[in-house]
């Protein structure tokens, strides 16, 4: 695809635990041939670094992404076969890079996940990095935005936060997983979530199974 046509999605990875998520959202994306846009912001390569061994450096991203997605929410290596090609990275610290403006062709936005500094960040609009710039220029072109936030307790101020966020446009996806879909392994739970953030995007999936209306359908599968 040229540069021309692609239009991708923009994802932003922010400093909350919660990295599993976010490798389900980028196979996700990709599983659907869909183009991707990262930006991994300087927090996040703090809590991927200590939730998978894993260092995120800008001049070696590709082999750092490759093994990142190729690793499962348990931490086994080589779980998955992801095709990269897909990716384009942008540093979080480079302001002047196309997501940061309103005229780069892009679907939208998804952060996942979200950290409570992240969202007040994106609610307040400091654009203090890419991600938050990125977010921003979202809201404003009206394109869509879904915020997964992973965080609790959640406090008054980060709440309202969060409502300033669903008035703006955003779609707030709490990081929750659900258990109807018959969940046996971590995975299942950390699909479960990236699902619901490809729903919300319009991205088709299959990474969990839906509900139907039967009860105890998902326990039978």
């Amino acid at each position: 695809m040229s540069q021309q046509q692609r239009k991708p999605w923009i994802v932003g990875v922010s400093g909350a635990s919660g990295t599993p998520f976010a490798a389900s959202v980028l196979r996700g994306l990709l599983a659907a041939g869909e183009s991707v846009d990262l930006v991994v912001s300087r927090a996040s390569r703090l809590t991927l670094l200590d939730e998978t061994g894993i260092a995120f450096r800008d001049a070696h991203w590709r082999e750092d992404l490759a093994g990142w997605l190729a690793r499962g929410a348990d931490g086994k290596p080589h779980t998955f076969d992801v095709d990269v090609s897909g990716v384009r990275h942008w540093a979080a610290g480079d302001l002047a890079a196309g997501p940061s403006s309103g005229s780069y062709p892009a679907k939208g936005m998804l952060i996942v996940p979200a950290s409570t500094a992240c969202v007040a960040g994106v609610a307040l609009g400091l654009s203090k990095d890419l991600l938050q710039r990125a977010a921003s220029v979202t809201l404003k072109e009206r394109r869509k935005l879904v915020v997964a936030v992973r965080e609790t307790p959640l406090n008054g101020q980060t709440l309202r936060h969060m409502v300033t966020l669903d008035e703006a446009g955003a779609v707030v996806l709490p990081a929750s997983p659900a258990f109807y879909a018959g969940a046996t392994h971590i995975q299942d739970l950390v699909d479960f979530v990236a699902g619901r953030v490809l729903d919300a995007a319009g991205v088709p999936h299959q990474l969990y199974r839906r509900w139907e209306g039967e009860l105890g359908g998902g326990s039978r599968g």
